[in-house]
């Protein structure tokens, strides 16, 4: 029988069993290596994503997003070095997470140059890098997003390849699905015979589109990226005509999720590129209605408003094809995953997922689960303390068996 740890230790035990614990990661924008640039990683990427963008014209608002943009990348990166690390302390999480990666890795980095930084990476292939990111970060496979109407991605499918395993496939459906019809010429130069107006042969079409590229990719979901305003029902929504209609019956027919992303407002600053999106409020009646009206569907549903994930928790006690997962995005701040995380235990034991990492650059990998494993580790081995107190007794082999459920889970 397991020894039952005092609660004096719980912690470092949680901390331990988190540390041994290979990670699913449900949810990212990273790719296998053979999918060539489309995998991004080293210091350069890392430095000018788009968290990072942000906060540069933050310190320089003098700076003209026209000129940046037309800076080479490592301009564009020693730039970003210079303001955000030099000039100032790089107190953001952004920013702190840059330096965990360098860290992690055994790099030191000169306050002065990326220099030494950059040779260390040009000595690594992609594979060997892979190899060591998943190391650190002590993922054991991560979930990617693609987009059969992305010419450089479809190009890389079609010619096929021989997979990592570590890699498996998601269908997005924002080319095709949210600027209706918008994807009419791609999806017809691909053999679909689509229309714009949304006729029977249409939807049928769009179906078989959805059905050939989840049975090519061995797609685990389909994903959806969607602004605040999106509702259901809607009959006048080309959109929600469109997922509910052709999205939710083949989701049916292969047995997987249907994973909704909900609130981000697209281009609100337009000169910042991906660094100018924004967020909105989002209507929760909008996911228990559709968990409601389609209960054979499995919903995995994250929202990018705080004041909505309350709200997406208290659905999820009501309807039990919905899961709840990850901290996306702007909510990726470790004040919001720990509250968040211990508003979720409270409303719903370990029935969802406390986090995804959003991952689009590898190195993020290291950084995004170094900083969430310890949050996690908190705010359940403070749950453990109180359970303890009321009398519960906790084993190694109950938490163990707990973070498993939490953070090794694939969507199903």
């Amino acid at each position: 029988m397991d020894t039952i740890i005092p609660p004096s230790r719980l912690e470092a035990v949680v901390e331990q069993e988190l540390d041994a614990l290979p990670i699913i990661d449900i949810h990212t924008h990273t790719f296998d290596p053979a999918f060539g640039p489309l995998l991004l990683w080293g210091p350069d990427e890392l430095l000018t994503y788009h968290y990072l963008v942000a906060e540069l014209f933050r310190a320089r608002p003098d700076l003209s997003p026209t000129r940046f943009w037309e800076m080479p990348k490592t301009d564009q990166a020693d730039l970003i070095w210079q303001e955000l690390f030099r000039r100032r302390s790089p107190l953001s999480e952004a920013c702190r997470g840059v330096l965990t990666v360098f860290q992690r890795l055994g790099l030191n980095p000169d306050v002065d140059t990326l220099d030494p930084i950059r040779a260390w990476f040009r000595d690594q292939s992609p594979q060997t890098y892979v190899d060591t990111v998943f190391g650190l970060a002590h993922v054991q496979k991560v979930y990617m997003t693609n987009d059969p109407l992305d010419p450089i991605e479809r190009e890389v499918w079609e010619k096929g390849f021989e997979r990592d395993p570590r890699f498996e496939a998601v269908l997005s459906l924002d080319s095709a699905l949210i600027h209706w019809p918008a994807a009419v010429p791609a999806l017809r130069a691909l053999g679909y015979d689509v229309e714009e107006a949304l006729t029977g042969r249409t939807l049928a079409e769009l179906r078989r589109y959805l059905s050939d590229w989840i049975e090519r990719m061995t797609a685990r979901y389909t994903a959806i990226s969607l602004p605040p305003s999106f509702r259901y029902p809607n009959p006048d929504s080309a959109l929600t005509l469109l997922y509910t209609r052709c999205v939710l019956p083949i989701c049916r027919e292969r047995q997987i999720p249907a994973t909704l992303m909900i609130g981000v407002r697209k281009l609100a600053n337009p000169a910042l590129r991906l660094a100018g999106d924004s967020v909105g409020r989002s209507d929760i009646e909008t996911v228990e209605a559709l968990a409601r009206d389609f209960p054979e569907n499995r919903f995995w549903v994250t929202m990018l408003a705080r004041e909505n994930m309350h709200e997406l928790a208290v659905a999820a006690r009501k309807f039990a094809n919905l899961v709840p997962f990850g901290c996306w995005w702007l909510l990726n701040n470790p004040s919001l995953i720990e509250e968040i995380t211990a508003m979720r235990l409270e409303l719903l034991g370990l029935s969802f997922v406390p986090q995804h990492s959003d991952a689009r650059v590898l190195d993020q990998l290291i950084y995004k689960w170094d900083h969430s494993r310890r949050i996690i580790g908190r705010v359940l081995a403070a749950k453990y303390r109180d359970l303890a107190s009321a009398g519960w007794p906790i084993t190694a082999a109950a938490i163990r068996r707990d973070l498993a459920t939490l953070l090794s889970r694939d969507p199903a």
